[in-house]
Formats: structure tokens, C-alpha cells, sequence
């Protein structure tokens, strides 16, 4: 690799937008990329650094056999805007559709004949209203209970989630106070607020819940549709990441880790990887919290301590390949049983015979080190019980993927130690999910980041803006 980010300007230019604007953005997952392409698009000439041998971060893809298996499954919903801005820019928009309308069959392994089936699903109608016909008819509550969710659910409207309070209390303390019973956090909040916060209600930072909820369910009537990749995730973060990089004038240097940061007597940073030095106006530490903090130069946060205090939270994806197909829906959610969600993934993975499902387990802080074969005797009799037609099927693969370390903890007080995206030293600024974005650890708050971390670097270098996603929200 060559010293590409050196430009041997005079000292300053950088400040007034010169001509030589350079960057370094260490770090190549969702928030790394949005940034480096955002800060390219304006003019500045930016060299990418990655430690792995691909771009993705954490939503990734791999061989197994003749499989493309994705680590773990990725969603997002309508009201992700900033991840489909993501998505147009990288050109893969069509690789990744939404549903036409909310539509999550729930299935209850416990449930009489009859009524294990229910659904999730809005109609076209406005907030609350669109809604109200699926609250009404939802078998996996009783009447009382439904009644009460439309409550609590209205109360939830009411919050700010942007009030630092809301941070310190926990979503559970609030649905109890609402009326909600345990069947009904199972049943809804922790049904949705599992998946989208990697923690059960009485782990959330109601801070947090109340912005998931009001964000997704309670502001536009198609915010919630969701949409995911038919294609295996490096064909989006991966492939055409790259390419949408290699077309702005990225330099993307991959296996290629920072082993130092340093500001020199010119304002430059100097950016240390094995074996040279590189030179650049401005850098981006878009990797995770710890990390970050390894790298971070004296004095560039006020407490750069509270880094680490921010937990984390663990995935865990099981797989399974039948014989024959057991499932035919796209997806669906359980309850009654430790399944949580069940994506069909044989498409996506080039898998010619039999189907392949993907089990994707949040907050699975019990079950991340447990072993293949105890999963396996854990997870195959509950596909049993949930899909009737796995009983005459043969399991040709089980595997798992584990992601110890997944998102950040949403935990209540976790608002007050996630920094913004600038810091205190010029030129140097923060990005990845775990930032001050407002949202959950998501892939829509790793493009947030990326977009305020450009945001922030072009002002203070004079560059245009008003190229980026919702720049004046990101500021």
C-alpha cells in the first residue's frame, strides 16, 4: 500500500476546503463506507482501511460448502430511510425489496387448533387506525389484553424519546405501569422489541423502546413494512459496496489494521498501519466502542472512559437444511417457544434441493457459548413443534454463527455515554451504530452515523453538504 493520503500541502489549506482535502476512515462495516463514500462524493480524496479481509462489518457473508450463508439475518423496516438512501447509492435497491404492506404471521406453539396462526399486519388507514383491525383480531391476546396494548400504545405516542429521563427507566417498568400482562409483552412488546433492540423489555432503555415504537408503529402507517436482502449481505455491503467506492475514487485497503493515531504540529493526523504512515486532514474511527478507544488520542473526548461502559449484546443464528421443503411463507415469529424468528433462506443461499432456514435469536446471552450439539437438541424438536412437516424431513445441516459482541446494550442510562460524532480534536470524528444516532444498534444507525460523521468533517473543511441524507437532521 502506498502513502496515498499524503499530500504535502501547507499547513491550514485543509481548513479552508483547499483542493488537497484528505481523509482516513478506519473501519469498513455499514458506517465506515456511508462515510467515506459521503466525504468522496464531495470532493475529498479518501483512503478506506479494513482489518478483515471484506467490507460489511458485522452483516457479512460466507462459503459453507456450496452455500452463501449470511452470519445472521439483517432487516429493516420502511422508516429506515437512511439505510435505503444507503441502498440507492450502492445500487441495490431492487436486491433488498420491502413488503407492500406489514405482514408477520405469528405462530404460537402453544396455541389451541386453530388459533396458533395470527398476524401482525396494517391496513390502509391512518396512525393508530391502520393498525386496529390486526390488535383486534389477534389470536395470542385475550380482549382485556388488547384493549390495554391500544392503551399503552397511545401512552407510548406521548413520550419524547429524546428526553434524557426516558433513558434512565427500562421499557418494562413502563409497560407494567400501562397494564401490560406478561402474555402481552411476549405476545407484542418483546415480539418486536427483541428484534429490534437485542433486549427483552426490562433490559431497554425505554429511551430507546419509545423511539422504536413511535418510529416504527406509531408515525406513518407503512414506517413498519419490512425488507431484507434476497441476496446473500456481501453482494450488497461487500461487492457493491466496493464498487460504489471504487467509482467515487475510494481507496479501499482491506486486511489492513490501525496500529496508531496521531495529530502532528500542522493539524494533520497521522494515521500508523504495519510498516508506513499515512497523512490526512481528517479521520474517521468508524469501528466499534472499544476499539475506538484504543485508538482515540489524549484529550479527544472528555471522558473517553464511558467507551467502555457501553455493553454489549449477543445474536445467535442457528441453521438448518432439510431434505425437502417444511416452510412456505418467507418468514415468521414464535411464541411459546425459544424460536424466535424463522427466515427461508434457500434462494438467497443457492441451495438447488430442500430448504434452508435461518433462526435468528436475539439476546441470546444465555445460549452464545453453548455448544452445536446442545443447540441442536434444543432448537430441532421446537422446529418440530412449530412446522409439522419437519418431522418427515431430514436434517442434512445444522450449524450455527455466533456474534458475541453484536450491537451495543441498549440498557437504560446507555444514552448518556454515546458520544457524538465530533470530538474534541479537530479533524477527528466518531461513527458506527454504537454513536449518539437516537436509534438501537441497526443498520439504519450505522448509515446515520456514517452521514453525521461526514456531515460534521465537511463543514469544518468547507466542503458541500448538500449531497448527504437528511443533512440538516444529522448535524
Amino acid at each position: 500500500m502506498t502513502d496515498s493520503a499524503q499530500t504535502g500541502r501547507p499547513p491550514g489549506v485543509h481548513r479552508t476546503g483547499g483542493p488537497g482535502s484528505t481523509a482516513v476512515v478506519v473501519g469498513g462495516g455499514l458506517a465506515g463506507v456511508t462515510t467515506a463514500l459521503a466525504l468522496a462524493d464531495a470532493g475529498v480524496r479518501v483512503t478506506l482501511l479494513e482489518g478483515r479481509p471484506r467490507l460489511g462489518g458485522l452483516a457479512f457473508s460466507f462459503q459453507r460448502g456450496t452455500l452463501t450463508v449470511d452470519n445472521g439475518q439483517h432487516v429493516y423496516l420502511r422508516c429506515c430511510t437512511a439505510y435505503r438512501w444507503f441502498l440507492d447509492r450502492i445500487d441495490a435497491t431492487a436486491l433488498a425489496p420491502l413488503q407492500n404492506r406489514l405482514d408477520v404471521p405469528v405462530l404460537d406453539a402453544d396455541g389451541r387448533p386453530g388459533r396458533r396462526l395470527g398476524r401482525l399486519r396494517r391496513d390502509a388507514l391512518p396512525v393508530p387506525l391502520h393498525l386496529g383491525r390486526s390488535l383486534a383480531t389477534y389470536p395470542h391476546l385475550s380482549l382485556a389484553e388488547r384493549a390495554k396494548v391500544g392503551r399503552a400504545a397511545l401512552a407510548l405516542q406521548a413520550l419524547d424519546p429524546d428526553d434524557p429521563a426516558l433513558d434512565e427507566r427500562d421499557f418494562a417498568g413502563f409497560l407494567a405501569a400501562h397494564g401490560q400482562s406478561a402474555r402481552a409483552v411476549e405476545a407484542l412488546w418483546d415480539l418486536v422489541g427483541v428484534a429490534t433492540l437485542n433486549a427483552v423489555a426490562r433490559d431497554a432503555s425505554l429511551g430507546l423502546a419509545a423511539m422504536v415504537f413511535r418510529t416504527g408503529l406509531l408515525s406513518d402507517p407503512g414506517a413498519a413494512d419490512i425488507g431484507w436482502a434476497h441476496v446473500p449481505l456481501g453482494e450488497l455491503h461487500d461487492r457493491l459496496a466496493r464498487k460504489a467506492l471504487d467509482s467515487a475514487g475510494v481507496r479501499t485497503e482491506l486486511r489492513t489494521r490501525v496500529t496508531a493515531l496521531s495529530a502532528g504540529e500542522d493539524g494533520a493526523w497521522r494515521v500508523d498501519v504495519p510498516g508506513e504512515s499515512l497523512h490526512a486532514d481528517t479521520v474517521v474511527l468508524a469501528v466499534p466502542q472499544r476499539e475506538a478507544y484504543d485508538l482515540l488520542p489524549p484529550g479527544a473526548l472528555d471522558r473517553p472512559e464511558r467507551l467502555l461502559e457501553i455493553g454489549t449484546a449477543p445474536i445467535l443464528n442457528v441453521h438448518v437444511v432439510y431434505d425437502r421443503t417444511v416452510l412456505s411463507r418467507p418468514f415468521f415469529a414464535a411464541l411459546g417457544s425459544p424460536v424466535q424468528w424463522v427466515f427461508d433462506r434457500t434462494e438467497a443461499s443457492g441451495l438447488s434441493e430442500g430448504q434452508y432456514l435461518a433462526l435468528s435469536q436475539s439476546a441470546a446471552h444465555h445460549e452464545i457459548d453453548q455448544p452445536v450439539a446442545a443447540l441442536r437438541e434444543r432448537y430441532l424438536p421446537e422446529l418440530e413443534r412449530l412446522l409439522p412437516r419437519t418431522r418427515d424431513a431430514r436434517v442434512k445441516d445444522f450449524f450455527v454463527t455466533r456474534e458475541r459482541t453484536a450491537t451495543f446494550a441498549p440498557t437504560p442510562g446507555v444514552g448518556r455515554l454515546r458520544p457524538g460524532a465530533r470530538t474534541k480534536a479537530p479533524g477527528l470524528y466518531l461513527a458506527g451504530a454504537w454513536t449518539a444516532t437516537g436509534w438501537p444498534a441497526t443498520m439504519e444507525s450505522a448509515v446515520r452515523s456514517g452521514v453525521s460523521a461526514a456531515d460534521a468533517a465537511l463543514t469544518a473543511l468547507g466542503r458541500p453538504r448538500n449531497h448527504l441524507f437528511a443533512h440538516e437532521e444529522a448535524a
